[in-house]
């Protein structure tokens, strides 16, 4: 018997990404919608991610948190879907992957709370300066038609999401490397539905 897949999530947060790496995967699973300062903090789901935080999922026993694990797992798990990285492709699969979720994410979120490291403290900060980042960035999605090479995998879903994110939101330069290239990504079906799922999630949690 297959293993139960259950995803808990909001449809605005981060389980985005993760909604889109399930679609991706196509295999059954069962959402858990849950609510910031609710059942986010409830003591059934700090079972499952003591942080109270989403996205998570858990495959059987096994549970898995923070959106960069979850598409890596996913991937690997699956491998039938074909998005883990070939042997050739796993320096950058990883290399960009962690960027994203190192300091991709801390140079975006100090962005957005107003605060600026100090010039002389930048060898402090692993993000270095927000322009070195969307530097690094841009090559990521330069240097290649996806982040690892010339085929889509797991590493295009969470890039991607940062960026498509960042985009709609302000949080990233508007360069047009960004823009092309998650105009090539965000068209794929698994994109379109996971989108859909959490719009029309987000609208019944508004009407609940």
């Amino acid at each position: 018997m297959t293993e139960e897949l259950v995803f808990y999530t909001n449809p605005m947060s981060r389980g985005r990404i993760a909604r889109w790496m399930l679609e991706e995967i196509g295999q059954p699973y069962r959402t858990e919608l849950l609510t910031y300062g609710g059942t986010m903090k409830a003591p059934e789901y700090l079972r499952v991610n003591p942080m109270g935080k989403v996205p998570a999922i858990r495959h059987g026993d096994t549970v898995v948190t923070e959106c960069a694990a979850i598409c890596a797992y996913l991937a690997d798990t699956f491998p039938e879907k074909d998005l883990a990285p070939r042997p050739e492709e796993r320096a950058s699969y990883y290399r960009w992957m962690f960027f994203a979720a190192g300091p991709l994410e801390s140079a975006v979120t100090m962005k957005a709370l107003g605060f600026e490291v100090p010039p002389e403290r930048l060898r402090m900060a692993g993000c270095g300066s927000f322009g070195d980042v969307m530097n690094a960035l841009e090559m990521a999605v330069s240097d290649s038609t996806y982040v690892a090479g010339e085929r889509f995998t797991a590493a295009d879903v969470y890039v991607g999401s940062h960026i498509g994110w960042g985009l709609d939101f302000g949080s990233i330069e508007k360069r047009q490397a960004f823009i092309d290239y998650f105009g090539r990504i965000s068209e794929r079906e698994a994109h379109k539905r996971a989108k859909a799922l959490d719009d029309e999630a987000g609208k019944a949690m508004q009407a609940a």
